[in-house]
């Protein structure tokens, strides 16, 4: 149902009391009039009888005048009495209810003996019998014809009393009772239909409102999946089903804006990762070309000295002198080897990617230390998972950064320690999942204000070193597509340092190079 047919039969349900109580007082005022239509007929049937009671008496008082001789034409008088007499009783009979006619009967009968006492005491008084027609009235006239007169008098106003004025009154009794009761019902009916009338306008309409508010304030702070209920099939349930229309399009449009902003930062992400390649690159461009100058500055001198000092060393016989040379050949060969790593660190390193076990590739990369470890007191444990998936990267570069790490690792324990290598399953990274290499120490470890420099290229705490290993291990993990994450500090349990590179399985996405500029050609003697 519609809600302004709601609103008409709740309208018209409310109405129907009011026409009701205007029907009954249309009703009440009919029976009124009818009552007071009847009193009136009452009062003018009472006069009629006055009148023809006055005629009847003024019949008797002509008799008497002409008894008295003083008015001979009292006698026509009579006649013309009579004749008014006459006309009021059938006026008066006219006027009577069914039930009254007995009054009526007895007035006639007082009338018929009137006229039959008149007749013979004329007659009595024009034969001389003056005495004799006086005697006549008296007993006829006086003493028994007007007392009973009298009586039908008192009888017909006492039916008149009873019949009027009180049977008004209680015929109003009536009405006002009756009217009474009615309006009574009517209340009642009003009542119900009032009550039901709200109920249905409540429930049809306030309700299904109210509840669209409620679902528009909730939609409007932002929960856009907030089920809109359509609770009737009228204009508010029209006007829910469009706003749930428009809550889904809502919904549908944050989705999109979502995906946009979700794309927007992928690619603002990988414009930052380019971005930062490119500093690296041009850092390694930079690098290369100081290398190269440095090492066409350093490497022909020391090579000359190195040389002139194993001349003098077989020609000198003075283990004093000798000590000193070799010293110098020491340190010569100890620079050309510095020289060499930032020759290979600034060079655009080949990348050949092949799959491999990462077995192989820690075995390898952990042998030639255990000699060195095992002279330093640290003991070496390597603990890898079994059934790895192998992972498709270059291995000499994979190796190279672990040799790094470890390295560094057993230089972080000059007193001994615990040096462990461990592999397992990463799921991390790539969707096919990947292997983390864990190299763990039990060093000093770093200070966690400098942890975020040490994979910088030059970046060392450690007197005498390059500051190239890390720097070194980091650039051929992510040149093989893995990551290079380092804890250390007080928040590792234990203490030391621990270094995971992660690598991609071999069926993951395949390792790109990192974006390198070659650094400037140089010669190299």
């Amino acid at each position: 149902m519609t809600v302004r047919r709601k609103l008409l039969l709740g309208f018209t349900l409310m109405v129907i009391p009011a026409l009701l109580i205007g029907a009954e007082a249309i009703r009440t005022n009919a029976q009124e009039r009818r009552a007071l239509q009847a009193l009136g007929e009452n009062m003018a049937r009472t006069r009629t009888y006055a009148e023809l009671e006055d005629a009847m008496f003024n019949e008797s008082q002509v008799i008497w005048r002409y008894l008295s001789g003083m008015d001979p034409a009292a006698r026509r008088d009579f006649e013309v009495n009579r004749q008014v007499v006459t006309y009021w009783q059938g006026r008066w009979r006219a006027l009577l209810r069914p039930g009254e006619s007995d009054l009526a009967d007895g007035v006639d009968a007082i009338q018929r003996q009137m006229l039959l006492v008149a007749d013979s005491v004329f007659t009595l008084y024009d034969a001389g019998r003056h005495a004799d027609a006086f005697q006549l009235a008296q007993g006829e006239l006086r003493d028994r014809l007007q007392p009973a007169l009298q009586e039908v008098n008192r009888d017909v106003y006492r039916r008149a009393r009873e019949s009027s004025v009180r049977g008004a009154y209680a015929r109003l009794e009536d009405i006002l009772t009756g009217e009474d009761r009615v309006l009574i019902g009517i209340l009642v009916l009003a009542l119900g239909l009032g009550t039901f009338a709200s109920w249905l306008i409540a429930r049809g309409i306030a309700y299904p409102i109210s509840e669209l508010g409620r679902a528009m304030a909730i939609v409007g702070g932002g929960r856009l999946d907030h089920p809109i209920a359509v609770a009737s099939n009228d204009e508010v349930g029209e006007l829910a089903v469009a706003f749930a229309r428009m809550t889904e399009k809502l919904r549908e449009s944050r989705a999109d804006m979502l995906r946009l902003n979700t794309e927007l930062e992928a690619k603002v992400a990988q414009l930052q990762q380019t971005q930062r390649q490119l500093v690296h690159a041009e850092r390694l461009a930079s690098i290369g070309e100081m290398s190269a100058a440095v090492a066409h500055g350093l490497r022909n001198p020391l090579a000359s000295l190195r040389a002139a000092a194993q001349v003098a060393l077989k020609r000198t016989k003075n283990e004093e002198s000798r000590e000193h040379l070799q010293d110098i050949i020491y340190e010569a060969d100890r620079l050309d080897k510095r020289v060499t790593h930032l020759l290979d660190f600034s060079r655009p390193a080949p990348f050949h990617p092949l799959p491999d076990t990462v077995t192989r590739i820690v075995q390898d990369a952990v042998a030639p230390f255990r000699k060195l470890a095992a002279d330093r007191r640290v003991d070496v444990q390597v603990r890898v998972a079994p059934g790895l998936p192998d992972v498709r990267v270059d291995p000499v570069q994979v190796e190279q950064a672990l040799v790094e790490v470890l390295s560094n690792a057993l230089d972080a324990m000059p007193e001994g320690g615990v040096l462990c290598v461990s592999a397992h399953a990463d799921d991390a990274g790539t969707a096919l999942g990947g292997v983390a290499i864990e190299i763990s120490d039990t060093g000093v470890g770093i200070p966690e204000q400098v942890l975020p420099s040490v994979c910088e290229p030059f970046f060392t705490t450690r007197q005498g070193g390059t500051g190239l290993g890390l720097a070194t291990a980091k650039r051929y993990t992510e040149q093989n597509g893995g990551q290079l994450e380092i804890e250390s500090g007080a928040g590792r349990p234990g203490g030391g340092t621990l270094v995971r590179i992660r690598l991609p399985a071999a069926g993951a996405q395949a390792p790109r190079a990192v974006v390198e500029t070659p650094p400037a050609p140089a010669s190299i003697t």
